[in-house]
Order: structure tokens, then C-alpha cells, then sequence
């Protein structure tokens, strides 16, 4: 009986083993997973997806029928994040995470669909009482493109495009992100945290708000605690600038000629600048 029991003990062990040895071995998917990510403004923006190819198949109509919603991929469903607020097609989107939906009516209107149920496999469990977000676009048509892709394009700094190219069509999102009140967030912080001896974090500030006409005030005040810690360069160039954009043409002349002053104490780091700054001051000097 104990010479049976052992054989069989060893049975069962080489059964386990040789499951375990099937489960570890890592073979291709056919729709591989794929993230593509992109900072818009001060927004990181993610879009994880697994990669459908097209396989001699008629995708939209077809396989993808039209009137039905897609999970636009394969497996789970498509999910995009961003971590602030933002305009999706100049519709306002709350932070999050959100399953990713196309709605193909037919060849030329489809729709958007952002749903807050992220658990979702395929379309199991899907629900419209979760959509947050329904987006009317216009797909166009592109070169024949074998496997499905999102990608961003048109990025400035604080705008962007979010593309989903498969087969023969292709969508595409306008997205803006909210950048001054981030920015100005970020700047309060940096500056309460600044070390006594930190003349550039103050300078690193006055010069972002240097183009907002309605923070000149508060930059002049910035620049001007920079100045008092450590003059040199730098504050002074971006305090001329701050004046040349007040139309005080003759302070900026003599501001910028005070930067070239001491710009060769850092050789370096005004060697950037020294060009940009010796052609100001030669115009804001005949300017009264």
C-alpha cells in the first residue's frame, strides 16, 4: 500500500511541475498590449490598449459593426487617465480614469465614449449609466494601416491631439489642458520652500509671469526679492524684459545694459542669453 501511495504522490508532484512549467511559458499575444503616454500643458495624459491587427478582415461595418459600441482594442477595455481636469473636444472632463468607448453610427459620424467603470472586459458589464463624456467625431480615411494605434500630435502648451488609426480610418480628440492656475500653484509652493539664498527660484517665477499682463505686478515684486538676494545677470535681463513689455522702453535699455555688465562674472550661462540680450538693448535704446 505504501510503495502505491509514494508512486502516486510522485504522480501528482510531476503533474503539478509540468502545469507550473505550462503556465510560465511567455508566448505572443495576438493583440498585444501597447501604452502611449504624453504631457499636455502640465497634464500627463495615458492610453493603455491591446493592439488588434486587421488580418485580411473588413473591420468597421463589419467586424466592428456600425450602430453597436466598440471597445476600441481588444481584450480589456481601452483606458486613458489624466490627473487634472481637462476639455476633450471643448467638453470639460474631470481627472481620472476611464474606459474608452467608440460608438460607430455609420461611415461618417461616430462617438466618443468615456466610461468610469474601469473593470470591464470588452463590453461585459458595460452600462451607459456610466458614461461620463460623448463625443461626436469624423473619422477620415488614411493609408491602409495593418494594427490599430493611438498616438498624440499637434502638441503645444497647452493643447494637443489624440489620434486612433486602424484599417483605413482614423479619429481624432482635441484636448486642452488648464495650465495657470496648475502653473501658479506650483509657483507659490517653489517659493514658499525656497531656501534664503535661492535668488533663482523667485527669477524663475517673475520670468513665467512676464507674459501674463495682469501678474506684472506680482513679477516686478518677484524680480525684485531675486535682485535683493543675489544680483546678477539673469534677474536683471528678465526684470528689462518686464519693463520692454510695460512699454518703459529706456529702464529696460539700462536694465539689459546692466545684464551684459555682469554677464561675463558667469561666461557659461550668458553665452545663451548674450545675443538675444546685446540686440534688445540696441532696440529698446531708440525707443523713448
Amino acid at each position: 500500500m505504501k510503495k502505491y501511495l509514494l508512486s502516486f504522490l510522485a504522480l501528482v508532484l510531476c503533474f503539478a511541475l509540468s502545469e507550473q512549467a505550462a503556465a510560465q511559458i511567455k508566448l505572443p499575444q495576438a493583440s498585444p498590449a501597447a501604452m502611449v503616454k504624453q504631457t499636455i500643458g502640465l497634464t500627463e495624459i495615458t492610453v493603455r490598449y491591446h493592439a488588434p491587427g486587421v488580418k485580411g478582415r473588413q473591420i468597421f461595418g463589419s467586424l466592428v459593426p456600425y450602430g453597436k459600441i466598440w471597445r476600441a482594442g481588444a481584450n480589456e477595455a481601452t483606458l486613458i487617465t489624466f490627473e487634472d481636469d481637462l476639455f476633450l473636444n471643448h467638453e470639460r472632463v474631470p481627472a481620472g480614469t476611464y474606459s474608452f468607448f467608440i460608438l460607430p453610427e455609420n461611415e461618417t459620424e461616430w462617438n466618443i465614449v468615456l466610461n468610469k467603470d474601469t473593470t470591464l472586459w470588452g463590453l461585459e458589464g458595460y452600462s451607459e449609466l456610466n458614461d461620463v463624456a460623448y463625443l461626436r467625431v469624423t473619422p477620415t480615411k488614411i493609408p491602409f494601416q495593418e494594427t490599430l494605434q493611438f498616438a498624440f500630435s499637434d502638441i503645444s502648451t497647452n493643447t494637443g491631439t489624440l489620434n486612433l488609426t486602424w484599417e483605413n480610418s482614423k479619429v481624432s480628440i482635441s484636448i486642452e489642458t488648464e495650465i495657470e492656475k496648475k502653473a501658479l500653484a506650483n509657483i507659490n509652493k517653489a517659493l514658499k520652500a525656497a531656501a534664503p539664498d535661492d535668488w533663482y527660484t523667485w527669477a524663475q517665477a517673475a520670468d513665467y509671469l512676464t507674459s501674463r499682463k495682469d501678474q506684472h505686478e506680482k513679477a516686478l515684486e518677484y524680480i525684485n526679492k531675486s535682485i535683493s538676494i543675489k544680483e546678477n545677470f539673469f534677474n536683471n535681463w528678465v526684470k528689462a524684459r518686464l519693463y520692454a513689455l510695460n512699454r518703459e522702453y529706456q529702464v529696460a535699455a539700462n536694465l539689459s545694459a546692466k545684464a551684459m555688465q555682469l554677464g561675463p562674472k558667469e561666461p557659461e550661462s550668458y553665452q545663451t542669453y548674450a545675443r538675444e540680450i546685446e540686440s534688445a538693448y540696441n532696440e529698446w535704446k531708440k525707443r523713448r
